[in-house]
């Protein structure tokens, strides 16, 4: 693939391609739609800045992704994030989900950021184990244990307002 973002073309493909999946994963992170947006525009900019060249689409899908992560993660951490209050949103700007998806939805939010982030990953974006522990630069034993200790906690959380 070998190709560099000269042209506004290749620009607005990548964009329209990849811009939906930055918005979720940032979201898992962020709990912010707005923050989330925000971030993906960010990693665009790297994206425009930098001009990397990519080997395959899965090597820019890869590259997008760690720069998306790198910068939740460096957001979550800044002084100034720490000191401001979200404001609060009437979900008017959220998409509508079924019930039973809203529940899982509020449950997997609930999630440490990290099992937060693995659940994403494999099941939304479809990543396997040995990709998202190259995303998240950790173990893949580290991934299967968060996976597992996320699925134990969903499972105890849905479980407990499926009873209610």
């Amino acid at each position: 693939m070998e190709e560099s973002l000269r042209t506004n073309d290749s620009l607005t493909q990548t964009i329209t391609k990849y811009a939906d999946m930055l918005v979720r994963v940032c979201f898992t992170y962020m709990k912010s739609i707005h923050d989330a947006e925000e971030i993906a525009q960010d990693t665009f900019i790297k994206l425009i800045e930098k001009q990397p060249l990519f080997q395959s689409e899965e090597h820019q899908k890869a590259w997008l992704l760690r720069v998306a992560i790198n910068l939740c993660k460096n957001r979550l951490k800044s002084p100034w994030f720490r000191r401001t209050q979200p404001l609060a949103l009437d979900g008017s700007d959220l998409p509508s989900f079924t019930s039973e998806e809203s529940n899982v939805l509020n449950a997997v939010q609930q999630l440490p950021v990290k099992y937060r982030s693995v659940i994403h990953l494999y099941y939304y974006e479809g990543y396997n184990v040995s990709e998202i522990s190259a995303l998240l630069g950790n173990k893949e034993s580290t991934i299967t244990s968060w996976l597992h200790r996320a699925r134990g906690i969903l499972k105890t959380t849905l479980k407990e307002d499926y009873d209610e």
